[in-house]
């Protein structure tokens, strides 16, 4: 027996295969960690810089808002003017003197009126007329000038002097008007089929225009030199500070686009940065814990916590969402607390932490305020078993996290005390660390999922399987009340001893409780059920008899399956005979057929031994508290020689080879056993008797002093 599990040995398979695990987990963490200068701040206007001081790395010019930019971006189009082609409406016109010629020869239409109505549409035609869709176009954009081409000359005009077809018409009734003539002739002429738009929109022109305007307007004011100080720590970040550390932000951005191939140095210093991480993480199970690295589903468990909280933090940090102290990071270590032990949870949560604060521009207030939060978390967790310590948890933690913040803060001399202290506190960081708080209440349902997921079992678990009233435990009472009797004195049995010796005796006494559970398979076979002295095993060979009762761990371990215990409870079914025989029955067979060999698998359990620490108790427990109700006469030799016994025997047998218990815990609970069967059974302490009887007085305060003592 040692403290640890016996190591077994890790094939060369395995250790390629951790060796691969730890490779892709190494470049998918620096994958994702941003290589580009980490310049997103958190900046407020009218509100304290929280960071320290900052001094421009190098030369960058300052950025215009965008109210700048709307606003010379609308100067800009107020200058716009769209080019249009002028054609000369040759055809129009032509067609009306061929029409209208005839009817001048004829006497049907005066001269004086052709020649005007001629003169009015070559006037309308060289001023230009608008489609319908253009003129919409213009009024929509506000457009106040066109530009006009005709072959190779150019001219700006005014847009409201454009006709369209509507207006050139009452141009044309005008003129005629101007003359004294009659409309009514006039509308027999039917001019609208010589008014047709001869002013045709040049977009390739157009656009070139607004581009060239476009162009003229610059998206920078003003340059910031290298060295320049732009605000120190505590200072009021005003409008013009606002817009200086946003152009740094942007021209930083610009920059890092050209300049991928240069972030080779970076690269190599992330990578020696979480390989020596995750290395050194890795060397502690080695060293301390080769109990994990040797179960699947425990290194399942680590790295993805290990690898989850590092990739959220890269995916905000490099798309600048919120802050990072949203994170509930002290969700780690309770995990791990809760399903692993404290130094495992403190160790992975600073590694992680480590991780985190790699993509961080100003680290040291994180880290330390994380570890702070992490400790917290495990001392208030050392052994969860209601969901309110969550809840007092999450409490202790966030509380922790803000007053660490703030101490810092006040380190760093951003408050002076004083009258203005509240009015120089940034709220938003404490705001986000009390998110943080709220989203750490998610860790009781997270954890049942990880439960499923990964196989582990919280002590939130063991507390519910181990209410009686659960069905699996009812239907045990009810149907094997003598076996529910017995596994409710191991339970206390086992526990106390668990207890004593630091081992986890929630989880002993919830295993003591289905331990013998296969037993409602068969019930009357079992001495602690059979009631008017009747037993069904006289009717039974030893063989047959065995076969029966070593059935019950089977059929308990198939019970525990169809109710979906955790496999850490099926264990204990499994694991509380052991190895061992069904003695009563091996001997009987022995002793009814000397002269024929016994094949002992017969009478053996299928075992396997235990390999932890509260199995060996269970064990123990198990065949002490049965063992006990065969005594004769219950006083402190008989149990104390009974305990010491079986135990001794179990021992001597190896049972206990493969377990994490030292003798000094056998004997510890061999001395926990004894006082709780004295107690049970009301025993009392035997004291030497007096070899002379002096007086009646002695005689009187000996018998006092022992009655005083037996209340005890």
């Amino acid at each position: 027996m040692s403290r640890y599990n016996r190591e077994r040995k890790i094939t060369l398979k395995e250790h390629l295969l951790q060796a691969l695990v730890l490779t892709i987990s190494i470049a998918l963490l620096v994958w994702n960690l941003p290589r580009t200068d980490n310049t997103s701040f958190h900046i407020e206007k009218g509100r304290p810089w929280p960071y320290g001081q900052f001094i421009a790395p190098y030369d960058f010019s300052i950025f215009k808002t965008s109210e700048q930019m709307s606003h010379e971006m609308d100067s800009v189009h107020r200058l716009y003017e769209p080019y249009f082609e002028l054609l000369p409406g040759t055809t129009s016109l032509n067609k009306f003197r061929e029409d209208q010629i005839g009817r001048v020869g004829a006497g049907e239409l005066p001269m004086s009126l052709y020649s005007r109505l001629f003169t009015a549409l070559q006037n309308v035609y060289r001023r230009g007329i608008l489609s319908a869709h253009d003129q919409t176009m213009l009024m929509k954009d506000s457009i106040e000038f066109v530009r006009i081409y005709y072959g190779m000359e150019a001219y700006t005009q005014g847009a409201d002097e454009l006709f369209t077809e509507k207006t050139a018409y009452e141009y044309v009734f005008s003129q005629v008007d101007s003359i004294g003539l009659s409309r009514s002739r006039v509308k027999q002429i039917n001019l609208n089929t010589y008014l047709t738009p001869n002013l045709r929109y040049d977009s390739k022109k157009s656009d070139a225009e607004m581009e060239d305007l476009e162009a003229s307007i610059t998206d920078r004011h003003g340059m910031v030199q290298a060295g320049q100080n732009v605000i120190g720590r505590g200072d009021i970040v005003d409008e013009e500070t606002y817009n200086i550390l946003r152009s740094y932000e942007l021209e930083t951005k610009l920059r890092n686009k050209d300049r991928n191939m240069q972030n080779y140095p970076r690269l190599i210093g992330q990578t020696l940065y979480v390989a020596l991480i995750m290395l050194s993480l890795t060397i502690y199970f080695i060293l301390f814990r080769q109990d994990y690295l040797g179960s699947t589903r425990s290194m399942l468990l680590l790295l993805t916590l290990t690898l989850s909280f590092p990739l959220l933090t890269c995916f905000m940090v490099r798309h600048s969402l919120l802050s990072v102290y949203i994170i509930p990071y002290a969700m780690l270590p309770i995990f791990v607390r809760v399903f692993m032990d404290s130094r495992t949870a403190f160790i992975t949560h600073a590694a992680t932490i480590l991780l985190c604060a790699v993509a961080l521009k100003y680290p040291f207030e994180f880290i330390t305020t994380q570890c702070v939060a992490g400790l917290i978390a495990i001392y208030t967790l050392r052994e969860l078993s209601e969901r309110s310590q969550i809840i007092q948890t999450a409490f202790l933690v966030t509380v922790a996290a803000a007053v660490f913040y703030l101490s810092l803060e006040l380190i760093n001399g951003k408050h002076v005390l004083g009258d203005n202290t509240l009015n120089t506190i940034d709220y938003v960081i404490y705001r986000h660390i009390l998110v943080s708080g709220l989203l750490l209440l998610f860790a009781y349902p997270l954890m049942y999922a990880l439960e499923r997921v990964f196989g582990f079992t919280s002590n939130v678990t063991l507390v519910e399987l181990s209410n009686i009233n659960r069905d699996l435990l009812r239907r045990l009472s009810e149907v094997a009340p003598g076996t529910f009797q017995h596994s409710m004195q191991v339970s206390n049995l086992a526990a106390e001893a668990a207890r004593r010796i630091g081992a986890k005796s929630q989880l002993v006494r919830t295993g003591a409780l289905y331990h013998d559970i296969g037993k409602m398979y068969n019930p009357p076979f079992f001495t602690e059920n059979q009631t008017g002295g009747v037993n069904p095993h006289e009717q039974l060979d030893e063989k047959e008899s065995a076969r029966i009762i070593i059935r019950h761990v089977t059929e308990g371990l198939s019970m525990a399956e169809r109710n979906r215990l955790p496999e850490l409870l099926r264990e204990f079914i499994s694991t509380h005979h052991g190895r061992g025989l069904a003695k009563y029955f091996y001997i009987s067979a022995k002793n009814k057929n000397p002269n024929s060999e016994i094949n002992e698998e017969d009478f053996r359990y299928p075992g396997p031994n235990p390999h932890t620490a509260e199995q060996a108790i269970l064990m123990m427990a198990d065949a002490v508290e049965a063992s006990s109700r065969a005594l004769k006469e219950y006083t402190e030799e008989s149990i104390g020689t009974l305990v010491d016994k079986i135990i001794d025997g179990q021992m001597t047998e190896g049972f206990f080879n493969d377990c994490p218990i030292t003798f000094q815990d056998v004997q510890t609970v061999k001395e926990v056993f004894k006082e709780k069967l004295m107690i049970i059974y009301h025993t009392r302490i035997q004291y030497p008797e007096l070899k002379s009887t002096e007086n009646t007085e002695k005689t009187e305060d000996t018998e006092d002093t022992e009655a005083a003592r037996s209340n005890l």
